[in-house]
C-alpha cells in the first residue's frame, strides 16, 4: 500500500507527534510520504525515519481564498505525481483542502480530527463556521477518525458525517525504557505542564492556583505568544522562585520522570497526547474536564478533573495531591497501568490500519 500523510504545519505539537508515531509504525508495511506547508520538527522526524517529504507552501494559515485554491491545485498535482492508494489528512486546513484534492484525483481519503474546531469552549462564531465547513467536507472523506468518543458523539450531535463514517481511535504513543528517576521530595511537590503558551491552554490559571499552594514547585515547558505574560504573572504574584519556565525542550519524557504530578489546564481539548506521555511516566494527572480528557483520566483513580475555568476547584485539586504523597503514588501507578493497557502505539496503529483497509474496500458516498 502507498500512503500519503498531509498535515498543515510541521511544528512540534500533538497532531504532529501523532503523525510521527504513525510514520514509525506503518513504514514496514507500506510505502509512505509526507506533505506539509514548511520545514519543522515533523519533517526532520520523517526524514530520520526514511520517509520522503514534500512541501506545499500554499498550505498556510489562516484561510485565504487565493492561497487555498492554489493549495488545492498543488495537492492535486502532488497526488497525481505520487499516485498513492490512500491519503491520510490531519489538522483542519489540510483536512478540508486535502479532501477536495483527493476527491478531484479519485483517491480515497481518511481524515483524523484532532479535536473539532466546533468543540464546546470555542467561540460561537468559530463553532458555526467550523460546523458548516465540516458538514460540507465530510462526504469527501471515505472515513473520519476522531481521537475520542467525546468527539465522535459531538460530530453526531452536529450532524457531521453519516452513520458509520466517523470512528473513534484513541491516540497512542510508543513505550519508553526507564521510569521515575527521582523519589518524591518530602518538602515540595513538583508539578509540570507541557503545552504551547497559546489558546486553548491556560497556564495563567495554573500559575494563579499554584500561588495559593506553597508546597508546589511548578515547571512549565513550551513556548508561544502568551509566554511573556505568564512570566510577568509569576513575578507579579511573587512566586517566580517556585515557577520555572523551560521553553521548548526535546527531553520532555525525561523531565516528566522527574516530576510528581502532571497538569493540563485548558478551555477545550481533543484527546491530549501530553496526558498520555504523563501516564506513561507514571504520573497522576490534574486536568480540565473538557473534550475527551475524561477518557484517559478517571477521576479519583489516576488523577483529578476540574471544571473548565474553575480556579477554586483547581486549587483544591493541587492541594489534595501536594499534601498526600501516598495518594500521588497510587494514582501514578494507576496511570502507568492504564497507559500500558489502552494507549500504546501498537494499539492505535493497528486500529488505523484497519480503517485504511476498510476505506480501500468501501469508496466514499
Amino acid at each position: 500500500m502507498k500512503l500519503l500523510y498531509v498535515i498543515t504545519l510541521a511544528e512540534h505539537g500533538g497532531a504532529q507527534a501523532h503523525v510521527r508515531t504513525l510514520l514509525a509504525c506503518m513504514r514496514e508495511q507500506a510505502e509512505l510520504a509526507l506533505a506539509t506547508s514548511a520545514e519543522g520538527w515533523l519533517t526532520q522526524q520523517a526524514r530520520a525515519l526514511g520517509v520522503p517529504v514534500y512541501l506545499v507552501p500554499e498550505l498556510v494559515q489562516p484561510l485565504s481564498p487565493g492561497k487555498d485554491i492554489r493549495a488545492v491545485h498543488a495537492l492535486h498535482q502532488l497526488l497525481r505525481q505520487l499516485k498513492p492508494d490512500l491519503v491520510h489528512l490531519h489538522s483542519s486546513k489540510a483536512g478540508l483542502l486535502g479532501r477536495i484534492a483527493a476527491r478531484l484525483a479519485g483517491i480515497p481519503a481518511v481524515f483524523t480530527a484532532h479535536g473539532w474546531a466546533f468543540t464546546e469552549g470555542a467561540s460561537a462564531n468559530r463553532r458555526r463556521l467550523a460546523i458548516w465547513s465540516e458538514r460540507l467536507a465530510a462526504p469527501l472523506a471515505t472515513r473520519i477518525i476522531s481521537v475520542s468518543g467525546y468527539d465522535t458523539e459531538l460530530a453526531g450531535r452536529c450532524r457531521v458525517g453519516h452513520s458509520g463514517q466517523v470512528v473513534t481511535i484513541h491516540n497512542g504513543i510508543p513505550e519508553l525504557a526507564g521510569g521515575r528517576t527521582q523519589p518524591d521530595s518530602p518538602s515540595s511537590c513538583r508539578v509540570v505542564m507541557t503545552a504551547r503558551f497559546a489558546p486553548p491552554k491556560d497556564q495563567a490559571a495554573l500559575i494563579r492556583a499554584v500561588a495559593q499552594v506553597p508546597e508546589i514547585r511548578l515547571t512549565l515547558i513550551g513556548e508561544g505568544e502568551l509566554l511573556p505574560a505568564a512570566q510577568a504573572l509569576a513575578a507579579e504574584l511573587g512566586i517566580q522562585d517556585r515557577v520555572t519556565f523551560l521553553g521548548a525542550r526535546s527531553d520532555v519524557p525525561e523531565l516528566l520522570c522527574q516530576a510528581d504530578v502532571f497538569a493540563l489546564i485548558s478551555n477545550y481539548e481533543g484527546f491530549p497526547i501530553s496526558i498520555l506521555e504523563a501516564m506513561r511516566a507514571g504520573l497522576p494527572v490534574i486536568a480540565s474536564d473538557v473534550g475527551g480528557v475524561r477518557e484517559a483520566v478517571q477521576p479519583g483513580v489516576n488523577g483529578l478533573l476540574v471544571p473548565r475555568a474553575d480556579e477554586a476547584a483547581l486549587v483544591s485539586a493541587l492541594r489534595t495531591l501536594a499534601t498526600d504523597e501516598q495518594r500521588r503514588r497510587a494514582m501514578g501507578a494507576a496511570s502507568r497501568e492504564r497507559f500500558v493497557e489502552e494507549f500504546t502505539d501498537d494499539a492505535m496503529s493497528n486500529a488505523v490500519w484497519g480503517v485504511y483497509l476498510d476505506a480501500l474496500l468501501r469508496p466514499p458516498r
